[in-house]
């Protein structure tokens, strides 16, 4: 469990500016089906919050959707019949955030309930619930802490369609050493340009210039205006190595924002050329090259109508995905994605992996990454690719390439990282990357 980090937890009333931005970003991500960064970057630009109360925003909400299986089934025990939504307006998410600030934040109980009395006194239907949210609060500070030792949290904060998925994909040992990373904040990574980059002094050396801290503020690290290194998860610094030794080379990398991958590249000494189909990632891709003083020819475009002026050695395709090896970093996905969504990303990547293929060059090196757990966007893209491309072959990966982490390695040679690798350290996102060669 964490302590809160908001210095005004004792006193309630000052507290309430942030619990109310807490409440629409988590009402916006449940209710929406709104990513939680996004939701919280438009709600905290609005509000206008000082630093330590946007800090315990981004605390509260992260916590809250991590641990919402937990808190759901929780606040059920005490409520077994919950209010219809539209009846009780943010009854349930009131009771959530308040749970969590009690039994994940450490609040002070009398902080905690009456600051959730002051938010549904605000709300004219949830008003109608206020004596409610204070019952059920107060037996959350007497009881809660021995109803969730008894919980099955992994499997509580993991829904029903992604749980059957990866029990069959991984079997449940594995799952649960995968949703047991989940419930842990993620750490922040950061690839240094070089070797003389500065960084900052508590951080953990992984391999391959990453270095890892238990949290900060971005900004505010030593390196960060001088252009020094950029935050990029250990996971997703691997495909790009598979490309061997790009200096002086073309490498076209495909769906590159926002960057870290290109600047990988270009730090490596390649002439990266970037492409990318939105505006918006596009230009925040430019600004982090900017500020890294590292150079790529930058191209605004869907891949499938990119034609480059000649083929090149290298291509590395990230593909757009469902993202379920990115849990540990955005909690919400389990909550606001479905089976679908895999099956429609996985339609997709066919035609993105072909299109790309048609810039690799004779002998040249095809790269296809996702930040998936899922095969039907990882493995079996490859075999079907393969199956209908007799012009390329697969080049297996070693564990050499991966600084001897022979875990990461499957059966055919493709990689294969999941959150629980590195679990001693912090874990890593969930990749797939499979290297093939044009004949």
């Amino acid at each position: 469990m964490t302590t809160s980090p908001h210095p005004d937890s004792k006193d309630s009333a000052a507290g309430v500016p942030a619990r109310i931005a807490a409440l629409d970003v988590v009402a916006q991500v449940l209710r929406k089906h709104r990513p939680l960064d996004a939701a919280l970057e438009e709600v905290l630009t609005k509000a206008g919050l000082e630093a330590r109360d946007a800090g315990f925003v981004h605390a509260l909400t992260h916590e809250t959707l991590r641990r919402f299986g937990q808190l759901e089934a929780l606040i059920a025990t005490f409520v077994p019949k919950a209010p219809p939504p539209h009846k009780a307006g943010p009854t349930l998410e009131i009771l959530l955030n308040g749970a969590c600030e009690l039994l994940f934040l450490n609040v002070a109980p009398h902080a905690a309930v009456d600051a959730a009395n002051r938010l549904a006194a605000r709300d004219s239907k949830a008003l109608h619930f206020k004596a409610l949210i204070n019952a059920v609060l107060r037996r959350v500070s007497r009881e809660g802490k021995a109803i969730l030792q008894a919980q099955d949290s992994p499997r509580l904060n993991t829904p029903d369609w992604l749980w059957q998925r990866w029990c069959e994909s991984y079997g449940e040992e594995r799952t649960r050493a995968i949703t047991g990373v989940h419930e842990k904040p993620a750490p922040l990574d950061l690839m240094l340009k070089n070797s003389e980059s500065i960084r900052p002094d508590d951080a953990v050396a992984l391999p391959g210039n990453v270095f890892r801290l238990t949290g900060g503020r971005v900004e505010d690290l030593p390196g960060y205006a001088s252009g020094d290194w950029w935050v990029q998860d250990f996971a997703a610094t691997l495909p790009p190595r598979l490309l061997d030794d790009v200096r002086g080379r073309t490498v076209i990398d495909l769906c590159a924002a926002p960057g870290g991958k290109t600047a990988q590249l270009a730090a490596a000494g390649a002439r990266v050329i970037a492409v990318e189909r939105e505006t918006s990632r596009l230009a925040m891709l430019r600004e982090n090259l900017a500020r890294l003083k590292l150079d790529a020819t930058l191209i605004e475009s869907d891949l499938r109508d990119y034609t480059p002026e000649q083929p090149a050695p290298c291509v590395l395709l990230d593909a757009p995905c469902s993202a379920t090896g990115t849990v540990r970093r955005h909690p919400e996905l389990p909550w606001i994605k479905s089976a679908s969504d895999i099956t429609q990303c996985a339609q997709a990547s066919g035609e993105l992996l072909d299109a790309a293929a048609e810039m690799v060059a004779p002998g040249g090196t095809l790269v296809f990454a996702v930040c998936s757990l899922e095969p039907e966007e990882g493995s079996e893209q490859i075999e079907d690719f393969l199956a209908r491309n007799d012009g390329f072959c697969r080049a297996p990966i070693s564990a050499d390439e991966v600084f001897g982490l022979k875990d990461l390695i499957t059966e055919n040679g493709d990689l294969r990282t999941l959150p629980c690798h590195l679990a001693e350290q912090g874990g890593m996102d969930g990749f797939y990357a499979a290297r093939m060669r044009k004949r």
